[in-house]
């Protein structure tokens, strides 16, 4: 980090076996590096409504609106900005089937061990690791706004073994391969609303044209309206509809990494790494809680014998319980990545490196879900929502397969003492047309710094802080995946026409002793 991830040329100690495990076989006899590093960030999202904000005429909407629910008036007397931000981190616990919120403020700590063995006169340098390539998470508080894109939310693979080995071909050149056994999760909870004219018309029937029929079962009610009136509560494009508990693992997920080092001079080398892409198929659970307004109207309509017909030929349910729970999969793809690079000493005491590297995330075109058992959920979202089965739904992402790069330099004070500095801009693999406050990261800049100690001949003390920054905005109605309008984009837009602002900021230290044994 404190090189701005431009270590392909200059792999750090074992951890080569996942940056270049081609650079183990610069590593002589036996040694072991022990790492420990934190995180914590901050994740705040602005929700504001433009000029003419409204859904079939409604405005009042809590997220951006102070007037008091349900007062009797359809528009907006008093807008305001919308506040979100995440109270802490979440972790998915495999022994517990769980994600668990840590206290809110307290950072993320995870131990990293590794060891490499060379045996006197080989040409082969043997190593295994665990690391965590992936762990993301994070929690909000009830009430929050941005309950509707993700409540809390754990996306987690850790590499626990990662049999490696390097072979130095002669002085100049070197290969490797590891293997990386992986763990993968991925666990969501999140509110479910859909700021739609179609909302907006049971709205208008429940508060302009039933008021009359409530409480009364008559030929009217019964047959011409549908039996919708007979709903105690009704729905409305800001009501929260229902809420979706998901969790997702894959115990044993294979990916290879193949690197080569070419060093022909003490001041120039250059390198390069493949990591492997992974197909998974992720298993678990899910659990849907339906609002009460949602089973209010559902049961009503199913219970009148024109509501009975209607909802057959629409293909929707005719009740809806309190909650289901089933089972569900969904095939992912852990992207491939490739990177390269160099190190170039400009001067004795004065290194420079620099990398160029793609990740394959255009693989995430669109996360398909797939259920045990046909959820009043799926019944209602296939209605209107593109690719939407009675077993199945598709989160659409179109995300695209960026390049980025980086740059370090570290600067050698005496023969103990170093001093590193490292700049990465991230370009995103999110496109404009699909940004969401989900994923705040977009256009990112990482900056890092660190210092290194040779504590005797034998073992290396190096420290490191790392920030990244990002903000992003997401003017109304141009991005599908938070707040485009139109019946047709329920899954997902919970923004429909708002203005949506994210920035996000991750700090991260860390310490790494690497020794012989």
């Amino acid at each position: 980090m404190s090189l701005g991830n431009a270590v392909t040329a200059d792999p750090p100690g074992v951890s080569a076996v996942h940056y270049n495990p081609a650079g183990l076989a610069k590593l002589d006899g036996r040694r072991a590096d022990f790492q420990l590093l934190a995180a914590n960030f901050s994740i705040k999202t602005t929700f504001t409504a433009p000029p003419g904000y409204g859904v079939f005429g409604y405005s009042d909407d809590p997220v951006v609106c102070t007037d008091r629910a349900k007062d009797g008036e359809d528009k907006c007397s008093n807008f305001r900005a919308g506040k979100s931000e995440v109270a802490g981190i979440s972790l998915y616990i495999p022994i517990l089937d769980d994600m668990v919120d840590l206290p809110a403020g307290m950072p993320v700590a995870a131990p990293l061990f590794a060891f490499s063995i060379k045996p006197p006169g080989s040409k082969f340098t043997f190593a295994n690791a665990m690391y965590a390539p992936m762990v993301a998470g994070f929690y909000r508080e009830d009430g929050d706004p941005g309950n509707f894109l993700g409540q809390r939310v754990a996306m987690e693979r850790i590499t626990l073994l990662s049999p490696s080995v390097a072979y130095q071909v002669n002085d100049e050149l070197s290969v490797g391969a590891s293997i990386g056994l992986s763990y993968q999760a991925i666990a969501l909870e999140t509110g479910f609303r859909s700021p739609n004219e179609l909302l907006g018309i049971m709205r208008l029937l429940d508060e302009e044209i039933c008021p009359p029929f409530k409480g009364q079962s008559n030929v009217v009610v019964d047959i011409f309206l549908f039996g919708f009136c007979n709903a105690e509560n009704g729905i409305g494009p800001f009501d929260n509809l229902a809420t979706l508990s998901v969790s997702m693992e894959q115990s044993l997920s294979p990916t290879y990494n193949l690197g080569l080092l070419w060093e022909p001079t003490e001041d120039f080398a250059w390198g390069m790494v493949y990591q492997s892409q992974a197909r998974m198929h992720l298993h678990g659970k899910f659990a849907v809680s339906y609002g009460q307004g949602v089973q209010d109207v559902f049961n009503a309509v199913g219970g009148s014998p024109t509501g009975q017909i209607l909802l057959a030929i629409l293909g929707m349910p005719s009740y809806v319980p309190p909650t289901e729970t089933g089972l569900i999969s969904m095939d992912l793809t852990y992207p491939a990545h490739f990177q390269t690079g160099i190190k170039y000493k400009i001067l004795p005491d004065l290194q420079i490196n620099f990398d160029i590297g793609w990740t394959d995330y255009g693989e995430w075109d669109a996360f398909n879900l797939k259920f045990d058992r046909t959820a009043s959920v799926l019944q209602l979202a296939r209605l209107l929502a593109p690719g939407t089965t009675a077993t199945s739904l598709s989160m659409p992402l179109g995300y695209q397969s960026p390049w980025s790069w980086g740059i370090g330099m570290e600067y050698s004070w005496n023969e103990r003492l170093k001093f590193r500095l490292g700049f990465e801009p991230r370009n995103s693999a999110i496109p404009d047309d699909k940004r969401s406050s989900l994923v705040p990261i977009n256009q990112a800049q990482m900056y890092g710094l660190g210092m290194g100690y040779q504590f005797d001949k034998d073992t290396d003390i190096d420290f490191t802080v790392m920030y990244l920054y990002s903000k992003d905005g997401i003017p109304a109605d141009t991005s599908c995946n938070v707040n485009c309008t139109g019946l047709d984009n329920i899954v997902y837009n919970p923004y429909a026409g708002l203005d949506v602002q994210t920035k996000a900021t991750i700090t991260m230290a860390g310490i790494a002793y690497r020794t012989k044994w």
